[in-house]
């Protein structure tokens, strides 16, 4: 599979999550070409703050390899993640982080805290934004103005 192909699945995961009243954040985590987890937000769903699309795939992943850690795994996303979502991929060695649409007032990798710059992080996944941002952000403006 390609980065895109693997960024559109993240992305029907956050269309399905605005269906469920979510806020549309999709996320799959691959190694090499197989999808080993996919998520999208369920913090209403399972009344759980930490329910992010992010947490969730890295979660169900570190079950189904029977390991904390997930080296050589690839984290695609459709929301800049924030500052607990960006400590969590660093924790679980994730190698590399795609992510669509940057989020200047919640994101923590190229934004607010720039989690990763920061001398006590211990480990840096290679980063790539931008995969998909236009989608994904399209996404995430038409979620937001239908509640306002």
């Amino acid at each position: 599979m390609k980065r895109q192909s693997f960024m559109e699945i993240a992305l029907e995961e956050a269309r399905q999550a605005a269906d469920r009243g979510e806020v549309p954040v999709g996320a799959v985590l691959a190694m090499g070409d197989q999808i080993i987890a996919q998520a999208g937000n369920r913090t209403l769903e399972l009344k759980d703050p930490t329910a992010h699309a992010e947490i969730l795939v890295i979660r169900a992943a570190c079950e189904t390899l029977g390991s904390e850690r997930l080296p050589g795994s690839s984290l695609y996303v459709t929301l800049e993640p924030c500052p607990m979502c960006a400590a969590a991929i660093s924790f679980a060695r994730i190698e590399t982080l795609y992510y669509g649409a940057g989020d200047v007032k919640g994101g923590a990798v190229e934004n607010g805290v720039r989690l990763y710059n920061a001398a006590t992080c211990h480990h840096r996944p290679d980063v790539y934004s931008a995969l998909a941002e236009t989608e994904s952000a399209t996404l995430l403006r038409t979620f937001f103005k239908s509640r306002r």
